[in-house]
């Protein structure tokens, strides 16, 4: 009898500590807990964190996240405004304010993943096709430095007044969506355009144009480079033909003054006295044979050349 007492208490104590452990439960600081029976909630949201109890194998507590969430949004193909193709991929931060408007309308984080798809994805697209693209891209209307090359060629858009702005564009996005966040139990904390590029088709059309804008450039810093060195070559040509016609002007008029003074100094030669005017006379006359003949030439001399008598004086026949 005693064994049976013994096995039935053992019996109750291993029921009382599975009931108890289906009755308790404990509440951490990042969690919000809603109790259902038979899959509805009773009661108010448990958000203080310790140790609760409920019903046990009747209730159960449903756990949420009070955490900052992330819900990242899939690229859409958008056209703007101005009839502009782009891939838009958005992202946004949100948390549960209302775990029990949360649980009625949807359940779990899945169902408001799904829920937040259609809203924000579908205010980005309403918002990005009301504006033109470069409102989408610029934030500010701040003066944007560009080359002088790029303004003459008239491809700067230093001249578009922006009206809105990337910033003022996703406060509008917010703006639309929280009230029909806000009846999802959510808050809509922050969204953002992650990333707008332009569709493969135009990407590709768009980097044709700025490979030809950049050819046009080197063209055109080519020419001006050609021109520059033509000028150089050009300046340096009449820079040597006048110092060359300065330098032959210089080396003229020393020669000049060099064949002066020694045309004064054979004339004072010459005027000394007869012996020296008969010397000067006789190189003179070798000078002019110097000049006149080769080694191949032959020279006849008559008895009366003042050459010859000059060498016969000399001997003295």
């Amino acid at each position: 009898m005693s064994k049976i007492i013994t096995i039935s208490v053992v019996i109750l104590i291993f029921l009382g500590i599975i009931v108890l452990f289906d009755a308790a439960y404990i509440v951490n600081e990042k969690e919000q807990v809603i109790i259902t029976q038979f899959g509805k909630p009773v009661g108010d949201p448990i958000i203080e964190p310790g140790i609760q109890f409920k019903f046990p194998f009747l209730q159960k507590a449903n756990f949420f996240d009070k955490r900052f969430l992330e819900w990242d949004g899939d690229p859409n193909q958008i056209p703007t405004k101005d009839k502009r193709f782009i891939w838009v991929d958005t992202y946004a931060r949100w948390r549960i304010v209302d775990p029990l408007l949360f649980f009625q309308r949807l359940r779990d984080e899945r169902g408001a993943q799904t829920r937040l798809d259609d809203i924000l994805d579908g205010e980005t697209r309403n918002a990005v096709a009301n504006h033109d693209l470069v409102e989408i891209i610029r934030s500010t209307n701040r003066k944007i430095e560009v080359s002088d090359i790029l303004e003459d060629m008239g491809d700067s858009e230093t001249g578009i007044t922006i009206e809105h702005g990337r910033d003022k564009i996703t406060r509008l996005i917010i703006e639309a969506a929280t009230p029909r966040i806000a009846e999802l139990g959510i808050e809509l904390l922050d969204l953002r355009l992650k990333r707008i590029n332009y569709v493969d088709e135009v990407q590709e059309k768009i980097f044709e144009r700025m490979i030809a804008e950049r050819k046009r450039i080197a063209d055109k810093f080519r020419s001006e480079g050609q021109g520059e060195a033509s000028k150089i070559i050009g300046d340096r040509a009449r820079d040597l033909n006048e110092i060359e016609s300065e330098a032959y002007r210089t080396a003229e008029e020393i020669r000049g003054k060099a064949d002066a003074e020694a045309t004064n100094i054979y004339a004072r030669a010459y005027d000394q006295n007869q012996a020296s005017r008969d010397f000067y006379r006789f190189i003179k006359t070798m000078e002019t044979y110097q000049n006149t003949l080769s080694e191949k030439d032959w020279l006849i001399l008559t008895t009366e050349g003042d050459f010859f008598k000059f060498l016969q004086k000399q001997t003295g026949r």
